[in-house]
């Protein structure tokens, strides 16, 4: 993979300074734009904080945040040069793109946990995995299913035991049990179904089992990692002061986002939030600054995907990674007060 030539963090900051400098003394900002995975929603408030908040300007950067959908694939956008950053999927995610030899690189990760988790009725007599023996179980078919068998493996569980579906776009299988699990993302569908009053529900996280996938990855593409450096760290710099912002101010933060999409349910969006913000947190989250790239969780999670096939084994992480931007940034920016 072809790299910036930073010696030391260092040289990184004085980069930056300079930069920083540069738009100080009245020089256009630069022109970037991110790609989202979605509509505008809280899930990426600290994106549209660091706009509203004029962070992005304070670093010398002139952003455009742009929606996803379901025929946008922010690895391809990036990899083209049609977004110069986006929010993408996994590790899973990188590390099939590397494979397909799209050149985009990992320079944050924000969800330090699995996003997802699987639910159960309490009367269901399902307590933990060992329990979807003969059950039927729903999942998305995007690369949610692998996680879903690595958990099963971990308790022992034969997938060909488990009568795996694909999942419908809502909850309605799962509320009328035409499934006796259903996979959650616990920022969305789980605050769905308990806002329709499904309180007594069984949660089981990946992580109580041994399996964590890190998710939302901030990417961007070996061009700009080669020719503008301190673009890149102005962007993730910005990005990650917005989202600890978000995170320490998150009625604001919702003010923000509805400001941008009127038409959302406040109470769902500050239901979003903190439990994604929560997945921030997670694991070393907090203690080491949000945007961390754990590469011990990061390892275990591309070992678990070597286990099921679902990823070329000859793919490293230092092939899809580069963790040195989120060293540089300044502290304040990644620690949550």
């Amino acid at each position: 993979m072809k790299i910036f030539n930073w010696s030391t963090a260092g040289i990184a900051g004085l980069g930056v300074a300079l930069f920083l400098a540069s738009a100080a003394a009245g020089h256009a900002l630069e022109t970037v734009s991110v790609r989202l995975k979605w509509v505008p929603q809280a899930q990426f408030a600290g994106f549209y904080v660091a706009k509203e908040k004029g962070f992005y300007e304070e670093a010398g950067l002139d952003v455009t945040i742009n929606p996803g959908g379901p025929n946008l694939n922010g690895e391809t956008l990036v990899a083209t040069g049609a977004d110069n950053f986006a929010l993408a999927g996994s590790v899973e995610s990188l590390l099939s793109s590397s494979d397909k030899g799209l050149p985009i690189v990992g320079v944050g990760m924000l969800l330090q946990h699995t996003p997802s988790a699987y639910v159960a009725h309490a009367d269901s007599g399902i307590t933990s995995p060992a329990d979807f023996r003969g059950k039927t179980v729903s999942t998305f078919f995007t690369g949610a299913q692998n996680m879903l068998f690595a958990v099963l493996a971990a308790a022992g569980v034969d997938e060909k035991d488990v009568n795996v579906v694909p999942q419908a776009v809502s909850m309605a299988p799962f509320i009328d049990r035409q499934v006796d699990v259903a996979t959650v993302m616990l920022y969305n569908e789980l605050n769905v179904l308990r806002k329709q009053g499904l309180n007594d529900l069984v949660v089981l996280h990946p992580e109580d089992y041994g399996v964590s996938f890190p998710s939302d990855p901030i990417i961007t593409n070996q061009t700009m990692i080669a020719e503008k450096p301190e673009v890149v760290q102005a962007f993730v710099n910005a990005t990650l002061r917005g989202w600890a912002y978000a995170i320490a101010n998150q009625q604001e933060a919702v003010d923000i986002v509805m400001a941008v999409a009127p038409g959302l349910e406040s109470e769902h969006q500050s239901a979003m939030l903190k439990a994604y913000a929560e997945l921030m947190l997670a694991g070393n989250g907090r203690k080491s600054g949000i945007g961390l790239l754990d590469m011990d969780a990061l390892e275990k999670a591309r070992e678990m995907l070597i286990q099921r096939n679902a990823v070329n084994p000859d793919i490293q992480l230092t092939d899809v990674v580069d963790n040195r931007f989120w060293e540089a940034a300044p502290a304040d920016a990644k620690i949550v007060p």
